[in-house]
């Protein structure tokens, strides 16, 4: 499963539930991210909002969270840019398992 999960044309799954930590490693290879430990913090981060609002948090939202659970360092969009190049918010999404955010292109 890890080589070929069912993902859309844009590369997001399509059943949140075939997520695992081996089917992030492969979405993130094809976006050209290398996973760290500071991808992951994130990663898990957005999971956990995910499971608990079932949507994905807003940018400001999502850089709030971060600060308040990683510290100052981390809590600001550069460091985001940094992890995830591009557009952060779609790459993020699309490593961890879930759907394509509104208002993402």
């Amino acid at each position: 499963m890890t080589s070929n999960p069912d993902t859309d044309k844009e590369g997001f799954l399509r059943n949140t539930g075939d997520w695992n930590p081996a089917i992030a490693e492969h979405l993130a290879e094809l976006d050209g991210v290398t996973l760290t430990e500071d991808h992951w913090e994130v990663i898990h981060l957005v999971r956990d909002y995910y499971e608990n609002y079932r949507l994905f948090p807003a940018n400001r939202v999502l850089v709030t969270k971060i600060r308040e659970a990683f510290g100052e360092s981390k809590g600001n969009s550069i460091h985001l840019m940094k992890l995830f190049t591009g557009k952060p918010v779609k790459h993020i999404a699309k490593i961890a398992g879930l759907p394509k955010p509104p208002n993402c292109d």
